[in-house]
């Protein structure tokens, strides 16, 4: 039988044990609609599995989540829409993480205005941050861990 004790559940159906009373469901608290530290987050990033934990991740912190699976894609999202951060995956096809880094600064130069980008990386070895950071990239995290440290990372 499928399920777990008492609550099996089979396909898109669950059958109740008849010995048991059936659980009360409980209502989970609303979410504001607008949480007062929502971003707009665009988040660059190829892998598809990264991507959407990230997506996950982000969205459910009450953030708004832009995706692009390249450099190309991310730079075209900054001419359409406005964002609070970059969450910058550092290895991409046709325009990797450093040369967007590089075009999105030089579109800053004399705006006033600078997007904080996280580096999203494998790579974690000695020296990557220090190459992440001076590419003007403005934090660093060593993937998988998107969730709890990418709140560290702002705060930096």
């Amino acid at each position: 039988m499928c399920g777990v004790a008492g609550f099996p559940r089979c396909g898109y159906y669950r059958f109740l044990d008849p010995v048991k009373p059936a659980p009360v469901p409980v209502a989970a608290p609303a979410m504001p609609a607008d949480p007062p530290l929502a971003l707009r987050v665009l988040l660059a990033e190829d892998n598809a599995v990264n991507r959407k934990l990230a997506v996950r991740i982000l969205e459910k912190h009450g953030h708004r989540v832009t995706v692009a699976v390249n450099g190309r894609e991310a730079m075209e999202a900054l001419v359409r829409d406005q964002f609070d951060a970059i969450l910058m995956d550092v290895q991409m096809p046709e325009m990797d993480g450093f040369e967007a880094t590089a075009a999105i600064r030089r579109s800053e130069r004399g705006s006033g205005r600078h997007i904080p980008i996280v580096a999203m990386t494998a790579h974690a070895m000695k020296g990557d941050r220090e190459q992440c950071l001076q590419s003007g990239m403005d934090a660093y995290l060593s993937k998988p861990s998107v969730g709890k440290n990418f709140w560290t990372s702002r705060k930096a």
